[in-house]
């Protein structure tokens, strides 16, 4: 028999449930629950970084979201993870994400100062573990997709309350009002720390999401990849003004370098047809298998064969790999999201999320879809209203939220 890595903790659920007799295990089941969720669906309408329907070849938060799954999968199955596991959380890692992206993260922080402040990552543990129709306690309440612990603490990247994190970026990943779910999750944890599939799960993203926006910001046209095509000086700034402080021109130059000697690195200009597209699928490859064989290698080296699971060892990401994927995000970061010519429609998707919340406060519930009516009407104080309101303003795709502006807002 094959021994289980995961201990009875790993299996147990916040609302207990029968048994099942399907065959499948209860991770399998797990998988299950997010795939078929409304959340998941939405994504298909959410920017990932041009708004959704912008081009039918760019990625929206769904496709994102299906090659995160693909490379934590792998890369949690090498380590000894459930694959499962990081299967799942990465699915989910982007639920909790509002309209436009990043943008309207900002702006539903802003709005929700008065309860406790908005976290694309606490809304996701919101979404799983209350929000979503599901399952329910004895006593009424939704507990959400009722996740396995192991699942769970899978799918939260910053395992500590607003106002901790100790590196200045004001992320955290869970509100005030979850914290019994939270604490439950966390249940002999160690203080702060992450499983390792939640960070197999994390580092996915970065490498799907360093990889694919490149991509997508070539074939876009927004810029090119030849030696010299770069405006290095910009590209620096952004690193250190988004992703890394401590990042140096000469690491990121070196970082840069190493890419541009890759055999796969493009040499000429990118012009649409099938041949300068295959260059640029087997860039990304390639890209993919590097980064994550090189954390593959440095945590096996560092903690063994495995199975790793749960708290018992970290994934290991050498310097040089963390440089490369941040020169990349950096890349697309100032070509596409710092544009200039994004500038005033970014603004104008901030003021209408703060103008759909003030319109659906001034509604006082009735203008809420049933389920965050429900929630308005028992809402006990302004704080706790505000955060239903904020709810159902989360909830809305890149699509939806425009509509509810013409509706509610002329």
């Amino acid at each position: 028999m094959t021994h289980d890595p995961y201990g009875d903790e790993a299996y147990e659920r916040y609302v207990d449930e029968p048994p099942k007799r399907s065959g499948r295990t209860s991770f399998e089941r797990d998988r299950g629950r997010i795939v078929h969720s409304a959340a998941l669906r939405r994504l298909s309408a959410k920017t990932q970084v041009m708004g959704a329907g912008f081009d039918d070849f760019v990625r929206n938060r769904l496709t994102h979201s299906l090659e995160v799954a693909q490379v934590a999968r792998e890369l949690g199955k090498a380590l000894g993870c459930d694959p499962e596991i990081v299967d799942s959380a990465a699915l989910a890692h982007d639920l909790g994400h509002p309209p436009f992206g990043h943008n309207g993260e900002v702006a539903l922080d802003e709005a929700a100062q008065s309860c406790g402040g908005f976290e694309g990552n606490a809304q996701t543990l919101r979404i799983l573990s209350r929000l979503e129709s599901k399952t329910f306690a004895p006593d009424g309440r939704s507990v959400g997709l009722n996740l396995t612990r192991g699942t769970l603490s899978a799918c939260v990247k910053y395992p500590w309350r607003r106002g901790e994190d100790t590196d200045g970026s004001g992320k955290f990943g869970v509100y005030a009002d979850d914290l019994p779910v939270f604490e439950w999750l966390r249940d002999g944890a160690p203080a702060r720390r992450r499983p390792i599939e939640a960070q197999v799960m994390d580092l996915s993203d970065d490498i799907a999401y360093s990889v694919h926006d490149v991509e997508d910001g070539v074939v876009g046209g927004w810029f090119g990849l030849r030696v010299g095509d770069l405006d290095i000086a910009s590209i620096h700034d952004v690193a250190r003004d988004w992703y890394d402080p401590t990042a140096t021109d000469d690491r990121l130059d070196a970082a840069l370098a190493r890419l541009e000697e890759m055999p796969e690195w493009p040499t000429t200009s990118f012009d649409g047809r099938r041949a300068e597209r295959a260059v640029l699928k087997s860039l990304t490859s390639a890209l993919i298998g590097r980064f994550a064989n090189a954390a593959e290698g440095a945590t096996i080296e560092a903690w063994g064969s495995g199975p790793l699971t749960r708290y018992g060892a970290d994934l290991e990401v050498p310097v040089d790999t963390r440089d490369e994927i941040t020169v990349l995000k950096s890349i697309a970061a100032h070509y596409v999201m710092r544009s200039d010519d994004r500038a005033m429609m970014l603004g104008q998707q901030r003021e209408l999320l703060h103008e759909l919340v003030r319109a659906l406060d001034r509604s006082e519930g009735r203008e809420l879809e049933a389920e965050f009516a429900q929630d308005f009407a028992e809402a006990q104080d302004d704080a706790a209203r505000r955060r239903v309101v904020i709810d159902q303003v989360a909830s809305l795709t890149d699509v939806s939220a425009r509509a509810w502006g013409l509706r509610l807002l002329g």
